[in-house]
């Protein structure tokens, strides 16, 4: 380690010193396991260029792991789906086979699969490193696609500059189309990305691009790990989308769920070559409780290079610019994180941890890091782990980012158990600025899990069943009033907050009504709550334009003041009068919560000088009322040795000032 070892940034982890050192060994060694003679992890990891089906000079290779196995044949439209002796696999040893063909014995869209002989049994299964599966229509079953185009496709535009301060647009692009269907890459890059782009997101995460056979997981249940989902297109696609957004300055990244798999077995990695610890633990410790899927055993290096394999292809196939990990506390927890509050530090170093686990996340951030050193990672952790968005050289995990997962629940609690009345902003600046000081992180309102049917986006908790009714600019409404404020403020307070950065999900930006519900048999199999209704916001004579144009604003305003480079520092916390300001730099946001007081000539302590209002929530363009006059310039009066700015709060309204 370095000088700055991580006890010395936290003092509360002096007492965990041996277990955190363990850790950082355990990973320097397993790094130089994996390495092995190569001179760095990148290197190291290649598993995808030597398994699945390629294309040589000589015609195809095509190679698996599977040790259990006794015979394996290729079987597809090239045989007539037989089990043919000319496409055998030989055994090569180390539980590998090969099988090597003529060119004219495949060809590039044809479906196949591998046929694997295990004693005391045989089953078809698509190979580990499948990079397309597709789904019948009809039988709904999935075969594997030989995918190799005469022409690669060519990138035309550079992965843009490390992003320092990521604004995160989430968006699955299956549910991105306006009629109801499955939508696909072109459909996202053509109507969609422009979107992204105007409202000033410098980050893209994509959801569910890793083959799943149920749509209706979100994604999260992958099958096939080298696969780009076939629902949403080609490939060549998902590298065109990739490249208009990095034409538009915008990095993309990717959801990777490389903390479980689905349990499927005709489809994925369940029980592949008859044995059900191939990939995953044995026993009850290789299916997780709640999920019903199979989890992973870290502690096999086999299965470590097939993850970091993963990896390097995501990133030097598609150009990605980093990932954000999904389940990372489901991965660190032998019990997976499940019922537990995490309430003192020794919950993080009591044993439970799977430190096989915390080892592969810290190999997985070198190796993102080594692939490319401008890529970001994002790590999805309820439990507030330390350590896991610090530096590896300091003997952290490495994540560059963490997500602020217990923001949205704050603002969910407030909304349901408390009246605005009671709404106390002491607390509220607390909850929202709680975060660890030196690790940086990302805080959103609400993301998609907000959003899935049986929850609810923050709109409709505010307005309910209004949301069918009011929405129309010219019906009054109270409702709507107090719903379009709120919904306002709620964003601003969680952007302004937060530590580095900030996320959005599709949609929400512009408080997109109804909740989010895949085809299923108990709607009907209906894809009519499986899309986003971009209309609404492009109609002119609806509250939700107003509601997005806010969102541009807001986006544009952190991006153009550099908002992430200070930490929010407050100013006035006034209980009674559900009064909140503090400052960032050279912004002065100001909140007054109250639903029914306003205060004329409210003052506060600043830096003296001039101030004048750069957005304000209650500005006609944004559905507010026009009760402050933009243009005014503020200045500070000198009283009793400070300076005081008198500001005119409306009721349920926030302002946000800069230093002219």
């Amino acid at each position: 380690m370095e000088k700055s070892e991580i006890w010395e940034l936290d003092a509360y982890l002096k007492p965990f010193k041996p277990v955190l050192w363990r850790r950082h060994q355990m990973r320097l060694n397993k790094a130089l396991e994996i390495t092995g003679a190569h001179d760095c992890l990148a290197h190291a990891v290649n598993n995808h260029l030597y398994y699945g089906v390629h294309r040589t000079d000589r015609g195809w290779v095509c190679r698996e792991w599977a040790p259990n196995a006794r015979a394996m044949y290729l079987t597809g439209e090239c045989n007539g789906w037989g089990k043919d002796p000319s496409y055998a696999f030989t055994p090569i040893g180390s539980g590998n086979w090969e099988l090597v063909l003529p060119p004219e014995a495949l060809r590039h869209g044809q479906l196949f699969k591998w046929f694997i002989e295990w004693p005391g049994g045989a089953g078809e299964r698509l190979p580990a490193y499948a990079r397309r599966c597709v789904q019948d229509p009809e039988t709904k079953i999935f075969s594997a696609q030989i995918w190799e185009p005469a022409e690669a496709y060519e990138w035309k535009h550079r992965n843009p500059p490390r992003v320092g301060h990521p604004l995160v647009y989430e968006a699955h692009i299956g549910m991105s189309a306006q009629e109801p269907g499955i939508a696909d890459f072109d459909w996202f890059r053509t109507k969609v990305l422009p979107r992204v782009a105007r409202l000033g997101y410098n980050t893209l995460q994509l959801m569910a691009i890793q083959e799943h056979p149920y749509y209706g997981s979100f994604g999260y249940q992958v099958s096939n790990f080298f696969a780009v989902s076939s629902r949403f297109g080609t490939p060549e696609g998902f590298k065109r989308l990739i490249d208009e957004a990095h034409a538009k300055g915008i990095a993309v990244i990717m959801d990777l769920v490389h903390s479980h798999a689905v349990k499927n077995e005709l489809e994925g990695l369940s029980r592949f070559d008859g044995t059900y610890d191939l990939y995953f633990h044995a026993g009850p410790r290789g299916e997780h409780p709640l999920w019903s899927s199979r989890c992973f055993d870290y502690g096999k290096n086999d299965v470590i290079h097939f993850l970091l394999s993963n990896i390097k292809y995501w990133m030097e196939e598609f150009h990605l610019d980093g990932f954000r990990f999904d389940g990372v506390t489901s991965m660190m927890y032998h019990d997976h994180g499940m019922g537990r509050d995490f309430t003192q530090y020794g919950d993080y170093f009591d044993g439970n941890q799977d430190e096989d686990a915390i080892t592969y996340l810290g190999l997985a951030n070198q190796l993102v890091h080594e692939c490319n050193p401008c890529a970001i990672t994002l790590a999805e952790d309820v439990s507030g782990m330390p350590t896991l968005a610090y530096p590896r050289e300091m003997g952290g995990i490495g994540f560059d980012f963490r997500l602020s997962m217990g923001v949205a629940d704050h603002w969910i609690k407030w909304i349901k158990e408390l009246r605005d009345e009671d709404w106390h902003v002491g607390d509220i600046f607390y909850q929202l600025t709680n975060k660890r000081r030196d690790e940086h992180t990302i805080s959103y309102a609400e993301c998609h899990d907000q959003a899935l049917v049986g929850d609810k986006t923050i709109i409709f908790r505010l307005i309910d069943k209004d949301m069918y009714t009011s929405m129309s600019k010219d019906i009054p409404s109270l409702v709507v009033d107090r719903g379009i404020a709120l919904h306002k403020i709620i964003r601003l307070l969680s952007l302004a907050t937060a530590g580095d950065g900030y996320l959005n999900f599709m949609g929400n930006e512009f408080g997109h009504p109804e909740w989010i519900d895949f085809p299923r048999e108990g709607n009907g199999w209906s894809y009519h709550y499986a899309r986003r209704q971009w209309s609404l916001a492009d109609d002119k004579l609806l509250r939700y334009r107003d509601l997005e144009l806010f969102d541009r604003d807001m986006i544009r305003m952190a991006k153009a003041q550099n908002l992430y480079d200070s930490p929010p520092l407050p100013v006035v916390q006034d209980i009674g009068s559900q009064v909140l300001a503090f400052e960032r730099g050279r912004l002065l946001f100001v909140f007054n919560l109250s639903p029914g007081r306003s205060y004329t000539g409210y003052g506060m302590e600043v830096r003296p000088g001039k101030y004048r209002c750069i957005l304000d929530t209650d500005d006609p363009s944004y559905g507010g009322f026009g009760r402050n006059d933009r243009k005014t310039l503020h200045v500070t009066l000198p009283q009793r040795g400070t300076n005081v700015l008198f500001l005119y709060l409306p009721a349920r309204t926030a302002m946000v000032l800069i230093e002219d």
